[in-house]
């Protein structure tokens, strides 16, 4: 991610809708600047690894996700902050993005557990999680405050590097 996706994610973000389930409301741009300016300083920081979704072939700007709450001692990492423009969800691409991002922590970080924590109210969320070969763990209750106060119960999937050849072939992700 960088400082020049701003306009394009103003564009994308601007439906208040998309944002029930998420910790902001980026349909705010004094919220979606702040976003991503935090994003950029926890990136130059190294505490988290933002990236742009674009679709190459089309050079289209989509989304965006990222790694972060590492923990090299534990190796463990977590997909988060994800969302897509709004015309590519249910198409697949999430899928594929999982998929590159479980890839690159299994086989090149050699990371031994990749979770991903989402709002038990997410059930598209949820459903995709388990569709892809997460495992559910457990909620934490009243975990996190969301966008006009609501408390959200935060429920926790992850992929163990041991599961990772099965997800990979359930997927046909070979």
């Amino acid at each position: 991610m960088i400082l020049g996706d701003l306009e394009s994610f103003e564009r994308l973000t601007a439906d208040p809708s998309m944002w029930i389930y998420f910790t902001v409301d980026l349909s705010v741009k004094s919220e979606l600047s702040d976003w991503v300016e935090t994003g950029l300083n926890e990136h130059k920081n190294l505490i988290l690894l933002s990236f742009t979704i674009i679709i190459k072939s089309v050079d289209k700007l989509i989304g965006s996700t990222s790694f972060g709450n590492f923990s090299e001692k534990d190796q463990r990492v977590e997909i988060g902050r994800t969302w897509i423009a709004k015309e590519f969800q249910g198409t697949g691409v999430n899928d594929e993005i999982k998929f590159l991002m479980l890839k690159y922590a299994f086989e090149v970080m050699q990371f031994e557990r990749v979770e991903v924590k989402t709002d038990v109210l997410n059930l598209k969320a949820r459903r995709a999680l388990c569709r892809i070969g997460f495992n559910e763990e457990g909620i934490l209750r009243s975990h996190m405050v969301m966008t006009h106060g609501r408390r959200r119960d935060t429920i926790y999937y992850s992929i163990l590097k041991s599961e990772w050849d099965a997800v990979k072939i359930k997927n046909q992700w070979i």
